[in-house]
């Protein structure tokens, strides 16, 4: 489980490379790794199988920069589940995604905005071209078949009325917060076209609440949802149950208590409901268990409590005697098994790190991505069965050659001797005994976690091509992380800064204890609550020779007047800052900037809503006004996380060019037009 193993060269290649001096081109030693190799990795972001388990849906998503494009296209492909045939079954510019089997298994229906707004369509797994079944303004988020196969439910955001859309073009269309919100709304669509030639979409909840998730009853009369106060992501911790029956859009509240509950799924029979509880009062570092219920209503049974306390339902095993669960446990994603009885919980697959897994529609069979960080993510699927036994149902990822550095975990003591683990990459082609430069990278979250994931994926840190320039890379998981239980989880509360501060500190001197950082050599960076912590580094010592900070949290006060989580900090420190002060302004980046002198890169989506742009402002002009060495870049168009490769690509350029200048001493590329 612990060893991380990379792959090795081939024998006859290595011998053919000695056996000559001079190689001609095609035999030439692989490419290093960089950026631009980094973006033709591909994406795997679903896998699921068919109701009985004998071929998989599975998407795959590629970079598109060609010319005035820069975006990820997913598209739909199909295979047997022993791997012994794969095509694709979407095509175009537009991305098709989110694959739903109907329960015959004779048509896979997915979402695609190739129309204009996102909606649902259907193909025939047999060929034949896809065929559209809703046209809504709105854009569909979820949606899945009903059980006869004849009709599709879906949630939809409420589109703008005809009043707001000619507002709109008349420029009168200010708004004012808080109010005519839009709420997402469940709704009803048949599959075949009635006798006028159309598909009518009937709205089943009508109540001042937005719909999340849902799932159908077996005998397709009733669908069970979670909703909450209002589609804001502030908002999670009021989540609640409800059924609506189909027929007449009759809404019964089902659970309705001062925890969050969700992720609400019928058993096979019908006859009980599996949903998850959060703690209580609901909290950021939340708890998730699994509880389940009379589907008529009644008092809740919880299930056993699993490692992490954070279980992402997947589904009902086929019998009806287990919940099938996602999960973190320190740095692989798990799939566990929860029996219905209370017994405990018991993990299927061995040393693999499965993310992105599905339940088919019967509950006997899994999909999932495998990965590690060595290894490029493919698609998976197993038989459901006392073991977990992994099929690669396809190759998506190119024949990578390009050397990679070796990974390997680690553990150390904080000073308060905490046990933490993470990450250690080499350089390429490392020898034992070398003093190396060394580049801290933290987590977002703080409930983040770094697992057994491809170091070559894309990203703004490219993880691959520090590896590739001679840096070794040290990924921690700090209290506060993921995947380590509810007191690791929650043990930074008011104290971001703090604990977590030593803890990625005694990593970075344990690497240099190894023998293997050079202490005069230190670089550090992350994104999110990783810029905020890195924001913290340099005003707390001067070890590191550059930062990089992407999306930085450096003031906690203006970062809650701003973002769409107001309610995030306040559940972290205990309080609002009004009643609080003190601790928050202890904890802030921005007031402990005085002195600060290491060299530092911004990084910083302009269409951010969850760390806005505003953070990035206010450290960098604290920097210069200091005259420290500082650099900002805004991204026009992006969000919290990047969605257009080109940009992660500059990100990522620009790292290594910082890093390189600052800690190798290297001068910077001349600027090309």
């Amino acid at each position: 489980m612990r060893m991380l193993l990379i792959r090795a060269v081939a024998a006859a290649a290595v011998a053919a490379a000695l056996s000559v001096h001079v190689l001609p081109a095609a035999a030439q030693a692989p490419a290093a790794w960089t950026p631009d190799l980094m973006l033709t990795v591909k994406r795997v972001p679903a896998v699921v199988p068919s109701p009985d388990g004998t071929q998989v849906a599975f998407v795959v998503g590629e970079a598109v920069t060609e010319g005035e494009r820069s975006e990820w296209v997913n598209q739909i492909h199909l295979a047997a589940a022993d791997g012994s045939a794969s095509r694709q079954i979407t095509r175009g510019d537009k991305s098709s995604g989110d694959p739903r089997w109907s329960p015959d298994g004779r048509f896979v229906a997915f979402v695609s905005s190739r129309s204009g707004k996102a909606n649902i369509w259907r193909i025939n797994v047999s060929g034949g071209e896809a065929e559209q079944i809703t046209d809504e303004k709105g854009g569909v988020t979820a949606f899945d078949w009903s059980p006869d196969g004849a009709s599709f439910a879906f949630v939809m955001r409420e589109a703008k009325s005809e009043a707001e859309e000619k507002a709109d073009k008349e420029k009168r269309d200010w708004r004012t917060l808080d109010e005519q919100v839009k709420m997402n709304r469940l709704y009803v669509v048949p599959v075949d076209k009635g006798s006028d030639g159309k598909r009518t979409a009937r709205l089943l909840t009508k109540e001042a609440r937005s719909v999340n998730r849902f799932s159908w009853a077996p005998d397709g009369r009733t669908i069970v949802f979670d909703h909450q106060k209002t589609p804001s992501a502030d908002h999670w911790p009021s989540s609640d149950l409800a059924v609506v029956t189909v027929a007449d859009g009759n809404v019964k509240p089902l659970a309705a208590s001062a925890r969050a509950e969700d992720q609400a799924v019928y058993s096979p029979d019908g006859r009980f409901i599996a949903f998850t509880v959060s703690d209580d009062p609901p909290s950021w570092a939340h708890e998730r268990h699994v509880q389940v219920m009379p589907a008529d209503g009644g008092p809740p049974r919880a299930l056993a409590a699993t490692l992490d306390a954070q279980a992402n339902i997947l589904g009902w095993s086929g019998d009806g005697r287990q919940i099938l669960i996602g999960e973190t446990h320190g740095l692989l994603g798990r799939v566990v098994a929860l029996p219905v009885d209370g017994s405990p919980g018991r993990v299927l697959g061995s040393d693999v790190s499965v993310t992105t897994a599905a339940l088919n529609r019967t509950g006997t069979a899994l999909g999932f991505v495998v990965q590690d960080v060595d290894r490029a993510p493919e698609p998976f699927a197993a038989r459901l069965g006392p073991v977990l036994a992994p099929h690669k149902v396809a190759t998506v990822q190119p024949a990578f050659t390009a050397p990679l550095g070796r990974s390997e975990p680690l553990t150390w003591k904080s000073p308060d001797s905490r046990s933490i683990e993470g990450i250690l990459t080499y350089p390429v082609d490392y020898r034992p005994g070398t003093k190396v430069p060394l580049l801290l990278v933290i987590h977002g979250g703080p409930a983040g976690v770094f697992s057994r994931t491809f170091i070559g994926a894309p990203s703004p840190y490219p993880l691959a091509a520090f590896a590739a320039r001679g840096y070794a890379v040290l990924r921690a998981n700090p209290r506060g992380s993921s995947g380590y239980g509810k007191a690791f989880r929650v043990a930074n509360r008011a104290d971001w800064g703090g604990g977590d501060y030593q803890d990625l500190m005694s990593g970075v001197d344990r690497v240099v204890a190894m023998g293997v950082a050079d202490p005069e050599r230190l670089g550090v960076m992350g994104w999110s609550y990783g810029g905020f912590m890195t924001s913290w580094v340099v005003t707390q010592t001067k070890r590191f020779k550059a930062a990089s900070a992407g999306a930085p949290v450096t003031n906690l006060m203006s970062f809650t007047g701003v973002t769409d989580i107001p309610g995030f900090v306040p559940d972290y420190f205990g309080g609002e800052y009004w009643d609080t002060f003190d601790a928050w302004r202890a904890h802030s980046a921005l007031f402990a900037v005085k002195g600060v002198t290491t060299p530092t890169l911004i990084q910083h989506g302009d269409a951010d809503d969850r760390v806005p742009i505003s953070q990035g402002y206010e450290f960098y002009n604290a920097l210069k006004r200091q005259g420290v060495t500082t650099r900002m870049t805004v991204y026009p168009r992006q969000p919290h996380g990047f969605t257009e490769p080109k940009m992660t690509l500059d990100a990522a350029r620009a790292n290594l060019e910082w890093f390189d200048r600052f800690v190798l001493g290297r001068p910077p590329a001349p600027s090309t037009p």
